[in-house]
């Protein structure tokens, strides 16, 4: 488990430093699990790369792991927020409008994309 833990970490600085380097507006992380997918598949198709963390389902099961304590990433954030809460206090409108504003923005861009992806399509009449 540790060398899985160890790979996926691994995934995560090549894709911090892919994006330092190129100064692409993406966060690292996520270039990081692009590239461990990228492996994933790599491994899927071709056996020899099956080997180490990579085979008998290391990633997977050290995945799983990860997934079922991930509550427990979130106590470090709750505590950062109870130690602002005079920001919390001076700012709570403006922080409440942009929230507001950020959900009505969301929803607009999902509807936008529904649509969008349901022109596409084409429409059950439309199917011989």
């Amino acid at each position: 488990m540790i060398a899985s833990l160890s790979l996926i970490l691994l995934c995560q600085l090549v894709g911090e430093v892919a994006v330092r380097a190129l100064g692409v507006p993406v966060p690292g992380p996520v270039v990081g699990l692009v590239f461990l997918l990228l492996l994933l598949l790599a491994r899927d198709r071709f056996p020899a790369l099956a080997r180490g963390p990579l085979g008998d389902d290391g990633v997977e099961s050290a995945s799983r792991a990860m997934l079922a304590n991930l509550s427990l990433l979130f106590v470090p954030a709750g505590v950062g927020v109870v130690q602002k809460l005079d920001l919390l206090a001076e700012h709570g409108i403006a922080i409440l409008v942009i929230l507001a504003v950020s959900v009505i923005v969301t929803l607009l861009a999902t509807v936008a994309t529904f649509v969008a992806a349901s022109s596409l399509l084409p429409r059950e009449e439309d199917r011989p």
